[in-house]
Parts: structure tokens; sequence; C-alpha cells
């Protein structure tokens, strides 16, 4: 007896120290983000929605499903640039949809994390630099990269080169023409899992899809179309592309779209098994989301997709349906699962909620609070007083969200600037502009707006209340 005790203690204290080593080891992070994704594409946020993404709505039914989370910007680059160095429109270095790289004392996510000993991976579009510019990506913090470095070039997801880090530089690759981009993409990612199972690991996945051009692998396209090639979808008006260089027509925009919608369920599917296969699944944190509103470009009908839901406006408006997108987070055990929340929160939260729950240290200066309370499903003491945008193409439009309510001004060229006041709980469409009947908040929203810009972006705008 006294000899099996004594057994039983030596296994109890061999195996102590592992379990431990295995409860204490840091998580991994698997950040997904869609590209021009509307808040209705999903069938988890629009049950009517066309197009079912049942894998994707595996992260609702076993995570948090977030209804108040909003994007860095209206458009690609800024939005990246808000998640990367959690500051928000009014003080991020990028602000518009250009090809100036970030700087090199714009410290990124994955700067971050890789300092604290995470492997850090990025397979999609990056946007925020170009090689041999201060916002490479072997510069910003990432040990491994795949794919497009400016937005336009990720226009065309059938193309003659890529661009991936090798020996510890950002170089371009050739490609065969007819490979779907995408394909290869998420190819990538799954083998960066598979190759740092064993250790913490970043994976930053921006996928380029459902951004037009509107292009399909036909495998994907067979599952919207009749024994005869037509469109399952009704009667298809072409996108013929004319003087927009940037997309390829397409015959058929409805059935491309809804096919690109499908691919994307599917890698997140392919994500999502490789975890668990590999034992993962208690230790890995799966965020997705979308980087801005969904788009109306290269035959892109979000009004035929309902690709909003019950909100007002499209990428480039600064109207709930151009910056509030989903966010889905699963993590089993560490995140509950089937929750929904109504925190009110955006991309510049991401870098210190992700350093919070990584024990990185977070940055001071920036704009960003730590969600992790919501994310364990506890209420989130820390919250906004505010959050501010502004977007600087053709017009410039800023907006604040405080609370239910909604500030939207936007000034064109020699025209007075136009004042709309909402009450997002009553009017989550943006229908009924309260501006002159609330004066007292209006005034109020404005005086934050003025407040949440850098000097170089103030500017003397008559704006008017209409």
């Amino acid at each position: 007896m006294i000899r099996q005790l004594a057994s039983l203690l030596i296994l109890t204290a061999a195996y102590a120290p592992a379990a431990m080593a295995q409860q204490q080891k840091p998580p991994n992070i698997i950040f997904i983000i869609a590209d021009d994704l509307g808040y209705g594409n999903l069938t988890a946020y629009n049950p009517a929605h066309k197009v079912p993404t049942p894998n994707i709505d595996r992260l609702a039914k076993e995570g948090i499903k977030f209804t108040r989370f909003y994007s860095g910007s209206t458009v690609c680059a800024p939005s990246r640039c808000a998640l990367m160095t959690g500051k928000h429109m009014g003080h991020a270095y990028i602000r518009g949809n250009s090809r100036e790289p970030i700087r090199l004392q714009d410290t990124t996510l994955a700067t971050r994390l890789r300092n604290n000993g995470y492997t850090t991976g990025m397979f999609g579009k990056w946007g925020l630099g170009e090689e041999n510019t201060t916002g490479a990506p072997e510069l910003q913090g990432f040990d491994a990269f795949y794919g497009y470095l400016n937005q336009t070039h990720a226009h065309h997801y059938y193309t003659n080169r890529l661009f991936e880090i090798q020996h510890g530089k950002t170089v371009r690759v050739e490609l065969d023409s007819t490979q779907y981009t995408d394909e290869l993409i998420i190819q990538k990612a799954l083998s960066f899992i598979e190759d740092n199972r064993n250790k913490p690991f970043f994976l930053y996945l921006p996928l380029t899809i459902p951004h037009a051009e509107l292009h399909a692998p036909p495998v994907f396209m067979r599952r919207y179309q009749n024994a005869d090639g037509s469109s399952k979808l009704g009667p298809e008006t072409p996108f013929v592309t004319g003087n927009i260089a940037s997309y390829h027509s397409q015959p058929q925009p409805h059935a491309a779209f809804a096919a690109m919608i499908s691919k994307l369920d599917d890698d997140v599917a392919r994500v999502l098994a490789l975890v668990k296969s590999l034992g993962m699944d208690d230790n890995t944190y799966i965020f997705f989301t979308s980087d801005n509103g969904p788009h109306k470009e290269g035959g892109g009908d979000p009004e035929f997709f309902d690709s909003n839901g019950p909100l007002r406006g499209i990428k480039r408006d600064l109207y709930e349906g151009g910056i509030r997108v989903p966010l889905l987070v699963r993590a089993p055990g560490k995140v509950p699962a089937n929750v929904t929340r109504n925190d009110i929160w955006a991309f510049w939260d991401v870098l210190p909620t992700l350093c919070s729950l990584t024990n990185t240290a977070v940055p001071a200066g920036i704009d960003g609070i730590s969600f992790t309370n919501a994310l364990k499903g506890k209420k989130q003491v820390q919250q906004h007083a505010y959050l501010y945008w502004q977007f600087n193409e053709k017009q410039y439009k800023e907006a604040v969200v405080q609370g239910d309510w909604k500030l939207v001004k936007i000034k064109s060229k020699g025209e007075p600037g136009v004042v709309e006041l909402y009450n997002l709980a009553n009017d989550i469409g943006e229908q009924h502009n309260l501006a002159n009947q609330q004066p007292r908040k209006v005034k109020e929203l404005s005086a934050l707006a003025a407040k949440s810009k850098t000097p170089a972006e103030l500017k003397a705008f008559d704006w008017k209340i209409e």
C-alpha cells in the first residue's frame, strides 16, 4: 500500500508541472478579416441572407457575437492602420486609402506580440506599405507573410505575382495566373498553423474576399448556377469593366459574389477543422470581422444581397452600414458559447485587448482600451466615452458615436457642411435626423469631434444643420 501511494505521488509530481505548463502556455491568436463584408452578409446577423454561412456562424454558436463593433474606417488602409496601431482616425497616421506606408515609429500589434515571444504570420492583404518601404511587413513585426502588399493589386484574384517574406525580407514571387489567390493564401495560412503548433503564434489572416473584382473558382460558381450555366440568383446584369481598369468584367456578378461568400465560409471551416485536429481548441482565440461595410464596385450589389442588413450606408459612408461590422470570437473554455453582446468598441481596441490576453505590454498614447472582460462574459466596466471617425475622399466626413447617439457631418468643397444627428436605439437605420430638435446634443458631440483630431486635420468648415 505504501509502495502504491509512493508511486502515485511520484506520478502526480511528474504530471503537475506539465499540466501547469500547458495551462499557462500563452494562447494562440487567429484574427480573420474579410474584405468589404457587410454587417448583413452573414446569416448569424441576417438569417434571411441569400447566401448561407454555416461555418462562420459556428463561431457565433460556439462563442460571442458582438452587435456594436466598429471598423477603424470606412475603407481598407486606414481601417487596418487603426487595427495595427490602436489609434482612431483622428490620430492614426494613415487616414485614407493611399499607398503611403506606415512609419517605423508606428509600432504595430504584430511587433508587440513578436517582442513578447510570439511567432507572427500574415496571409492576405496588408495595405500598409510595400517592399523596400518603412511599411514592409518584415519591418512591422511579421516573421511570415504571403499575399498582396497594396489594395489595388488585391483587386485581382488571378495575377502573375504575390509577395512573400523570404530570408527576412519581403520579395516578389511569380505565380501561374490561372491559380486563385485566395486558395493559395489559405493554404499558406494552414501551413503556418501546422508549423507553429508547439509555440504561441499570432496569425493575422486579412483575406481578400469578397472584395471586387467578382471572381470565384468554378467549383464555387457552380453552386449558384443551373445545369445550363445560368445563374440560380435570377436574371443577371453583366458587369462590363469599361474604363474601370481595376476590375475585370463579370457576366454573372450575383453568382460570383455568392460564390465568394461561400469560399470565405469554406476557408473558415478549414481553419476551425485544423485547429481542432491539432488539439489546439482550448488555447486558441479565433476572431472574425470585416474591414468596413459592403462595396458597390465591380458589379457588387449590396441592395440585392441586403449586405448591410438594417443599417444605412455602405463602404465610404460613415453611416452605420459603412463602419459597423460583424465580430465573432470563439475560444472554448475561455469565451462563453452562444452569447450576444452589445458592447460598443472598435478596431483600435483590438491591440490593447490582444495585448491583455497575451500578457503583452500595452503601449501608452493609444486610443484603444481592453475588452477582455467582455470576451470572458463579464461586465465590461471600462467603456469609451465616445468613438470618432473622419474620412476625406471627395467629401470630408466625420462621425461620433456616444452610446445611442450618432453625429454625422458631411462637407463638400464649396458647399456648407451638413450636420445630422440620430438616436440609434430608436432609429438603427439612421432615417430621422434629430439635429434641429437636439441642438445641445449636436453642440456636445461636435465639441468631441473637434478635440479628437491632431492639428494637421483641423479644418474651418462651415457646418450647416439640415
